[in-house]
């Protein structure tokens, strides 16, 4: 009796241990849905998050919700302390402007070094985009505008292969998906002018000229930016 008492007391803290570990797909489910929420502004900056709440919306525990939030905190997209509790963050405007010029340094490398060297299967690729692009132009629908606004951007570094660039330009897309998406509400006539000057970028990298496409691309950023630190002392719209 006196081993097997010994085996329960050693045993009992790992299932206890067990118990209180997070299910792998419930954490990346609550993770996914969460930053989803908050990209497409159905959680807006300044919003304030209850993990009971959430994890009542999502149909589970607090356990996953709560490791989801912490790796949101991580990457920037909320803000958790013990006076405000969790609360959706905005990119300030040092931020926005700093991931802008980022995204132009990294953006111009890439489409320098790329332009004359597409296959055939990465230019329709990248044209194929393009006419999605234009079968949505005029119809408002700005998540699936932003959605390819974002493939375009990213094929690039796909192409190019440099994984290091592509993770990088990755996370300043996601940052910066929630602010495009109120600028092209705010102004839907974007969506066009932003699909001639992708198509320019395109067929100049196309082409082989590279030092006009990584202007036409600075250019494209910088029309962009400045839609979103307009005048008013530089806010945000």
């Amino acid at each position: 009796m006196k081993t097997r008492s010994t085996v329960l007391q050693v045993e009992k803290p790992r299932r206890e241990a067990k118990s209180r570990s997070v299910d792998p797909l419930l954490k990346t489910r609550a993770y996914d849905e969460l930053r989803s929420r908050i990209l497409n502004n159905d959680l807006p900056a300044g919003s304030f998050l209850a993990e009971r709440t959430l994890a009542r919306e999502l149909g589970m525990s607090k356990t996953p919700v709560k490791a989801a939030l912490e790796r949101l905190q991580q990457e920037g997209f909320v803000a958790i302390s013990p006076q405000q509790g969790i609360v959706v963050r905005d990119l300030s405007v040092q931020e926005i402007a700093d991931q802008y010029e980022l995204c132009e340094a990294l953006e111009s490398f890439i489409l320098r070094t790329l332009a004359g060297r597409l296959n055939d299967a990465q230019i329709e690729r990248l044209r194929a985009n393009l006419r999605a692009q234009n079968a949505i132009r005029g119809s408002n629908d700005v998540p699936q505008w932003v959605a390819l606004n974002t493939e375009f951007h990213m094929q690039f570094p796909e192409f190019l292969g440099n994984e290091e660039i592509r993770r990088i330009l990755g996370q300043l897309r996601d940052r910066m998906q929630r602010i495009l998406t109120r600028v092209f509400h705010l102004d839907p006539a974007r969506i066009d002018s932003s699909y001639q000057e992708h198509v320019a970028i395109a067929e100049a990298v196309i082409s082989g000229d590279g030092l006009r496409a990584a202007h036409l691309a600075a250019a494209h950023l910088q029309t962009g930016r400045q839609l979103i630190l307009v005048p008013r002392g530089q806010r945000m719209a």
